[in-house]
């Protein structure tokens, strides 16, 4: 049994032996294969890159080829080109040489002839010299024996003929002069007053009289308790916030706001028109609504000053400049509406400078500013006419249009054609019958100064003179002025105001101080 065992153990190892050895016969035979066939391909591969490669090679030697032959090509047309261009140049030096060369022979010709002409010349000068000796000669025995048969020498006769001469036309310009005169006398008189009718005659003048007060119309008598509020709370609120004074009487549907200024009128009346419109009134709302109005009536000046310049064709001008123009709808001199009167001298001056053949845009435009002066935010101690002309230097106007400005009432010099005539356009304007009223200026002065004499006092914030200038209402700053110190200001104003100013009847001066305590529950 253990022999068997053995013999199948050696049987098996031998089988497998001889089968590991067959196996590797077989695996060595696969492999020479597979090597034989890998260097077939490896050949094959070798041999395709060596005729891609030739290919390839053939290829970059005809494109190296064709652009040799390209660049070649290039070349010898720009060597052409070179020389094709420089054949020109060379003819064209031929050509210019021929023609210097052609020149120079002319002018050798020229010279030549010249030297000819001066000879001759030359010849002719010497013989008029010598004819010229003769007549000298003949000339000076011809006045020697003047001088004997009259008795007096050359230059003394000279002397008497040119004084005879001067006597005789010094007679006849004087003659002349004298008729130049009297005609240009008379054309200029005549000439001046067609020029001025003519411009009176096409200028259409309004006859608008500002007035001292302003007719504030209601829808019924039961809103003038709503205006007056409890105690008079709302119309003194009213009045201190605008400065007008507000007459409530038994005039149906009526409330009469008065106040020298137009421009607080207009303030009032607006401001009372949004708080009947809005319906409410307490002074708290009436603040904030004049407040509101103030802002929208410096807008409406602004939009005026635009449409008037736009009307009168007037461009370029300063913002400032256009503001203050819109002032001058709210303003008057002597009773006459200043924006109405400065456009009609601007009109005024259009013509007049087409009769006269002038500037016809400077002419209006200065024109139109020369009472600027007259509606300033702030009013220093100067002519109105010189603070305009300052006005208009500060924003750069036409030197000729600052001088006319500066000159129409006669504080500076004249120095342009132009100032003339806005003075005379002035004039014309402002004398017309019912243009102006002399006690409506005076009396506006008056209220005017009795304003800035109580403001020049320290705490006083604003001051309204109002019932034609029977009263003098002072708001000062409670802050700053106790109630002891007010009794004394309001003495103090009274006094200044009898003994500086010249009024009819009494001034009642009152002193207003008030304090608020504001709170806000958030």
């Amino acid at each position: 049994m253990q022999e068997t065992d053995l013999i199948i153990i050696f049987s098996v190892i031998g089988s497998l032996i001889v089968g590991f050895v067959i196996a590797w016969f077989i695996f060595m035979r696969a492999a020479k294969t597979k090597n034989a066939l890998a260097a077939d391909r490896a050949k094959t591969i070798i041999k395709e890159a060596e005729v891609q490669a030739e290919a390839l090679k053939n290829s970059r030697i005809l494109e190296a080829k064709e652009k040799f032959l390209q660049l070649k090509a290039e070349h010898e047309k720009s060597i052409s080109e070179k020389n094709r261009n420089i054949a020109q140049a060379e003819q064209r030096i031929k050509q210019k040489e021929s023609t210097a060369s052609q020149r120079m022979e002319q002018t050798q010709r020229r010279q030549t002839e010249i030297d000819a002409l001066q000879q001759k010349l030359k010849g002719q000068i010497e013989g008029v010299e010598k004819r010229k000796a003769e007549v000298d000669r003949e000339h000076a025995k011809q006045v020697e024996a003047l001088e004997k048969i009259s008795g007096l020498s050359a230059d003394q006769a000279k002397a008497q003929l040119v004084e005879a001469l001067k006597a005789e036309a010094r007679t006849d310009a004087l003659s002349h002069i004298k008729d130049i005169v009297e005609e240009a006398k008379l054309t200029a008189n005549k000439e001046a007053k067609r020029v001025v009718i003519q411009t009176i005659q096409r200028v259409a003048t309004e006859h608008a009289i500002e007035n001292a007060v302003t007719v504030f119309n209601i829808a019924n008598d039961e809103i003038k308790g709503r205006i007056i509020g409890r105690e008079g709370r709302n119309i003194r609120a009213l009045e201190a916030a605008t400065g007008v004074e507000i007459i409530v009487d038994d005039t149906p549907e009526t409330i009469i706001l008065s106040g020298f200024d137009p421009v607080r009128r207009e303030l009032a009346r607006l401001a009372l028109h949004q708080l009947v419109t809005d319906g409410r009134i307490h002074p708290a709302r009436i603040e904030e609504v004049v407040a509101k109005v103030k802002r929208q009536l410096e807008d409406e000046i602004v939009e005026v000053g635009k449409r008037t310049t736009i009307d009168l064709g007037i461009h370029g001008l300063a913002p400032e400049l256009v503001r203050m123009v819109g002032r001058m709808k709210y303003r008057s001199s002597y009773g006459q509406n200043l924006l109405m009167h400065s456009r009609e001298v601007a009109n005024l001056c259009a013509i007049m400078a087409t009769e006269l053949g002038l500037n016809v845009k400077l002419a209006k435009r200065a024109g139109l500013l020369h009472d600027i002066g007259k509606v300033p935010d702030d009013e220093p101690e100067l002519p109105h006419a010189i603070l305009g002309m300052k006005l208009a230097e500060k924003f750069k106007e036409n030197p000729e249009v600052c001088n006319a400005i500066g000159a129409h009432h006669d504080e500076i010099e004249m120095t342009s054609i132009i100032s003339p005539i806005v003075q005379v356009c002035d004039a014309i304007s402002g004398s017309r019958p019912g243009a102006r009223r002399e006690v409506v200026e005076s009396y506006i002065k008056r209220l005017k100064d009795m304003e800035a004499l109580a403001l020049s006092y320290p705490g006083v914030e604003k001051t309204f003179a109002i019932q034609a200038g029977r009263e003098l209402r002072v708001i000062v700053q409670s802050e700053k002025i106790t109630d002891t110190q007010a009794e004394t200001l309001s003495l103090e104003i009274s006094q200044r105001i009898q003994n500086e100013m010249t009024y009819p009847g009494q001034v009642k001066v009152t002193v207003i101080r008030e304090t608020r305590a504001v709170n806000y529950a958030k």
